[in-house]
């Protein structure tokens, strides 16, 4: 029940600081940073590897950062 709690509490952090950046590349930085973060804590709530939780987590959130940047219309 406790790592139900702390997973919930990383999810309402992460989601929290998602829309960090305004630029592509702000984005993916932020994204990756906040994924690793999440990815590491998933690894090392489900006695996984933080490590590996940590890369699969950057490398999917700063895709998803880049991914969802707001486009300037001047």
């Amino acid at each position: 029940m406790r790592s139900v709690i702390k997973l919930a509490g990383v999810g309402v952090l992460v989601f929290g600081l998602a829309a960090c950046g305004d630029s592509p590349g702000g984005r993916a930085v932020s994204g990756g940073l906040l994924g690793a973060g999440a990815g590491a804590g998933v690894g090392a709530l489900t006695g996984g590897s933080a490590g590996t939780g940590a890369l699969v987590g950057g490398g999917l959130g700063a895709a998803g950062g880049a991914l969802t940047a707001p486009r300037n219309r001047y």
